[in-house]
Order: structure tokens, then C-alpha cells, then sequence
């Protein structure tokens, strides 16, 4: 499931990869989408897991460290917003949060044709393994200091 925002005369889109059991009712996160469509960029907010995987991962946390199942889903996401008519002309930027921030860059490196830019806010980079030296798009990690679990 997704929620797509578009604004006229859009200048991009960004597809957010939330992570570790978040959605695309983040607050967080549907903020910062706010603020940029206020900037006149398209936002795509993205649930990472489908309705059943949620289910089993709020009692188990059995898929949102699956890294190798989330990365697919953001590269997916990025490919339907370059398929789309409405959206093919539009630069793609992936906001991650959490493990989101592993899967954006994993789509990142997936899609270098693609990608432009990567933004992870508190998230796990180190969860995307070799494919952080795969990665060409400009990329900003934003980790706060006392964020031990992120930082360390």
C-alpha cells in the first residue's frame, strides 16, 4: 500500500521507505512529506510490508529487519514512478527511516540509473551491507549523537 501526493508542476519525487514497524501514517514522516509538497515535490509514501507480513511482524519483528525483502520493494517503487506517464519525467530522491534507510540504498544501488539522491533519517545504513559501495546518488545520513543503536 501506498499513498501518492502529487503537486502542480511537480520537481520530483520522493518515496519514503519506512522501517521497523512504521508506515505510511508516520507522522514523522507524512510531516516532512507535507513540507515538501509544499516545495512543490511528489511524495509516494510507501508501507514496506503487506498487511499480513504487519500482522506477524508487530508479534514477532520477523520482517522488518528482512532487509533483502524490503530492498526489492523500494527499487519496485521507483521503477512504477518511472513507468508512470504522470511521473516518468520527475528526478527520484528515497527517504529512509530506520531499516527503510537500509532498503532505500539497497534501491539506490539497484537503480543508479534512476535514484538521484538518498536521505536516511535516524536510520540503519549498516543494514544494506555491500551495497553501500554501490551506491552513486548524493547521499545524506542524518543520525542524532545520542542515538547509540544508529551512531554506534
Amino acid at each position: 500500500m501506498a499513498d501518492l501526493r502529487m503537486p502542480e508542476n511537480a520537481r520530483g519525487i520522493v518515496i519514503f521507505a519506512h522501517g521497523s514497524g512504521s508506515s505510511r501514517f508516520s507522522t514523522r514522516n507524512r510531516r516532512v512529506a507535507e513540507y515538501l509538497g509544499q516545495q512543490r515535490f511528489a511524495t509516494l509514501l510507501l508501507d514496506l510490508l503487506t498487511p499480513d507480513e504487519e500482522a506477524i511482524d508487530v508479534r514477532t519483528a520477523g520482517f522488518r529487519f528482512d532487509i533483502g525483502r524490503l530492498g526489492p520493494r523500494v527499487s519496485a517503487a521507483a521503477d512504477w514512478s518511472a513507468s508512470r506517464a504522470d511521473l516518468e519525467a520527475l528526478p527520484i530522491g528515497l527517504f529512509g527511516a530506520s531499516t527503510g534507510a537500509a532498503a532505500a540504498l539497497i534501491a539506490a544501488a539497484e537503480r543508479p540509473h534512476l535514484v538521484r539522491a538518498v536521505v536516511s533519517r535516524g536510520g540503519r545504513p549498516d543494514l544494506a551491507g555491500d551495497a553501500l559501495s554501490r551506491v552513486e546518488a548524493p547521499t545524506l545520513l542524518i543520525v542524532g549523537e545520542l542515538d547509540d543503536p544508529v551512531s554506534g
